[in-house]
């Protein structure tokens, strides 16, 4: 069963036509485990991991052998820097690494397909006609963010192909963003409170479907 949804032009208005969007893609039951995977894969990417602590080799401090290894009845002492003493190096402590772990493919298009059925059962989709920008204007485009209803919510435009001056607008508004079709994720999905999507990029959906 598909899904009918309204085109509205830049206005908030409704054109008279409308698109279908496949239950194949929006009308599954959502996974809400692999969406949890797929999300934590994508924010533990983005981790830098600056957290480091000088070890014995790092830290100041001379590198004298304090007194000598055997006869002296006590314990070994290679120098000042010894973990066991105050001032020196930190052993088993935190070093940077990467935090990112592989999600198989099909995990990772469930998560997506998961995400955005959730979009369309909250009836958190919009579809817009295509807009068209001569030149990057901000202000133009929060007109079009007001007359959709959308000023107040975290909103992510779904584009068919790179929109240079689209792209310029949206950067510099706040509670927006734009992404490509073909490189949309799941946490952009969940991240947003309604998906923008372009006539264009509806028929994509449509054509990928009857294709399949």
């Amino acid at each position: 069963m598909t899904m009918q949804v309204d085109v509205l032009n830049i206005k908030g208005q409704k054109t008279g036509r409308t698109v279908e969007l496949p239950a194949e893609i929006f009308g599954i039951e959502p996974n809400d485990h692999v969406i949890y995977l797929a999300v934590k894969q994508y924010l533990a990417a983005g981790r830098t991991g600056t957290h480091k602590v000088k070890t014995r080799a790092e830290v100041q401090g001379a590198s004298r052998k304090l007194h000598k290894q055997k006869g002296t009845g006590g314990a070994r002492k290679g120098n000042i820097r010894n973990p066991l003493y105050k001032g020196g190096g930190t052993i088993f402590g935190p070093k940077p690494h990467s935090y990112d772990f592989k999600l198989n493919r099909k995990v990772k298009d469930l998560a997506k397909l998961s995400a955005l059925s959730y979009k369309a059962k909250e009836n958190a989709i919009v579809v817009v006609e295509d807009i068209t920008m001569d030149v990057p204007k901000t202000k133009t485009l929060v007109e079009v963010m007001k007359s959709l209803n959308l000023s107040t919510k975290k909103s992510l435009f779904v584009l068919p192909e790179y929109n240079d001056n689209l792209y310029l607008s949206t950067r510099n508004v706040p509670n927006v963003a734009s992404s490509l079709l073909a490189d949309i994720n799941t946490y952009e999905i969940m991240n947003a409170d309604v998906l923008v999507i372009t006539e264009a990029t509806a028929k994509i959906f449509t054509e990928e479907e009857a294709a399949a």
